[in-house]
């Protein structure tokens, strides 16, 4: 046929095919293939496939499509990564696609880290941490042996834990070799605390004492209480200590000297916490950088403002100029401490019943932002600029699930027979862990989390080292730690 002749005939036939309805056209489309062989069905098919199989993310702008990978679940990421080169390098591309699986899966996220590849490697760790966690697979046990009598108190800090003991010592670890530091003699140990230099131990004997690691020697001794010290902290900038007692008291002593400067009285049952803590937030009654002391029983928590007042004397003219030591940081050239006098203001008590029947549990947690504290009904915390309870995280048997620490994105809990991982944003468990049968102390002084900071979200190198420590009844402690190279 000729080409005027064709071009009139597929005119023709144009123009009736879009007379017809849809029922004729797919009839007159099906006869047309019918007559076809085997050039056009190849014709057709190439044709056909770039009309209805588009890749529409070769085609989108970039922008749109990373706005696109956004609604997509990471599984589904992963697959499209394989459809083709093209596709891989648009996924491995989009940054904040990555960041945001990682960041729902708890991650702690750092913005300066544009790298997409680096985080797609995150997601993965992350993704394989997290099943670990499902699985009973992340974390593995240790133990520590060398008292004779039972263990009463811990205290963690910087891979080291300490242990008191009835066997009237103390004891220091390095908690990644599993070997003793230091092994001191001391009295009865209701609670210790530690820095590099000193050991600081609360005893049943109503004491409190100082000791020097590297010689074993007692540097201080505090008397005053009238019950057993369950619990002391100290700041070494405000040379100040801090005690509470089984007396209902609470005392602030010079940390250096020994003297008790304030006994603090309001507290009707045992005192079995006391947190010396840096405020971070402003409020009508206390700012940013205000010390802070907070004290718990069985029933409340006292927030209180320490004041400290000083008293001066001129002295420029009893000691030379040369032979005075004061810091000028700390107080005029021309003046010298004589003495000073700490007041505490009880800024709040804290309670989650008025009649007494709800008991909070251990363990109080203040951060300078928030108070935390488990109790019979549930975990609860407080805004410490405010005091309002933002939060309760009810448990189906909080008599017996005890609080170990607190974060802004998991919670590390534990109970007769497992150590738990809380996702804090869904109060789901994301995992758990089966622990023997240890002996756990109603205050809290035997059992203690370790590394926390992955508390606030893993960053792939802080799920390392001790994850929860107890003391056993043969006078072990049983350590939990997570497994390497996860």
């Amino acid at each position: 046929m000729e080409k005027g002749a064709f071009e009139g005939w597929l005119e023709t036939v144009s123009a009736t095919f879009l007379t017809l309805n849809d029922q004729q056209r797919n009839q007159s489309l099906d006869h047309l293939i019918s007559l076809s062989g085997a050039v056009q069905l190849r014709h057709l098919s190439n044709g056909l496939e770039a009309l209805l199989k588009r890749d529409f993310l070769r085609l989108l702008p970039l922008e749109l499509a990373f706005y696109l990978m956004r609604w997509l679940d990471p599984q589904t990421l992963l697959t499209c990564c394989l459809v083709c080169k093209q596709w891989n390098k648009v996924i491995n591309s989009c940054t904040e696609v990555w960041q945001g699986v990682c960041r729902e899966l708890g991650w702690r996220i750092d913005e300066s880290i544009q790298d997409a590849s680096h985080w797609k490697g995150v997601y993965l760790k992350a993704k394989l941490r997290m099943m670990q966690l499902k699985d009973q697979e992340a974390f593995e046990t240790s133990s520590l042996i060398g008292h004779s009598a039972r263990v009463y108190a811990l205290y963690y800090k910087d891979g080291l834990l300490c242990t008191g003991s009835d066997d009237l010592s103390a004891k220091l670890w390095d908690v990644r070799t599993g070997q003793c530091i230091y092994g001191i003699q001391t009295h009865t140990c209701a609670t210790v605390k530690f820095d590099e230099q000193k050991l600081v131990t609360g005893s049943f004997d109503n004491t409190i004492a100082c000791w020097e690691w590297s010689t074993g020697a007692k540097i201080q001794q505090f008397r005053g209480h009238t019950g057993a010290v369950f619990s002391v902290d100290y700041n070494d900038e405000l040379d100040v200590l801090v005690s509470g007692s089984a007396d209902f008291s609470v005392k602030v002593w010079a940390l250096s000297a020994g003297a008790c400067l304030n006994t603090l009285t309001g507290h009707t049952e045992w005192v079995t916490k006391v947190i010396l803590q840096k405020s971070e937030v402003e409020s009508m009654v206390h700012s940013p950088g205000d010390y802070i002391l907070l004290s718990a029983d069985k029933y409340e928590i006292k927030v209180l403002l320490m004041l400290l007042f000083y008293t001066f004397e001129d002295i420029t003219t009893v000691i030379p100029e040369e032979s005075i030591k004061v810091e000028q940081t700390l107080f005029p050239l021309q003046v010298w401490p004589l003495g000073r006098e700490i007041n505490c203001k009880c800024l709040k008590t804290l309670s989650v019943s008025e009649d007494r029947s709800i008991s909070l549990q251990p363990r109080l947690q203040f951060d300078g932002r928030y108070i935390v504290c488990s109790s019979d009904l549930g975990v609860y915390q407080w805004d410490f600029a405010s005091f309002e309870i933002l939060r309760v995280i009810k448990m189906q048997d909080p008599a017996n699930l005890s609080l170990l620490s607190f974060g802004k994105v998991f919670a590390l809990l534990f109970d007769n027979h497992f150590l738990y991982v809380m996702d804090l944003r869904t109060e789901a468990i994301s995992g758990r862990w089966p622990l023997p049968a240890y002996r756990k102390s109603k205050r809290g002084s035997s059992f203690l989390a370790g590394v926390t900071s992955w508390l606030n979200g893993l960053d792939g190198g802080n799920d390392s080292g001790l994850v929860f420590a107890t003391s056993m009844p043969d006078h072990s402690i049983h350590l939990v730690l997570w497994k390497e190279n996860g």
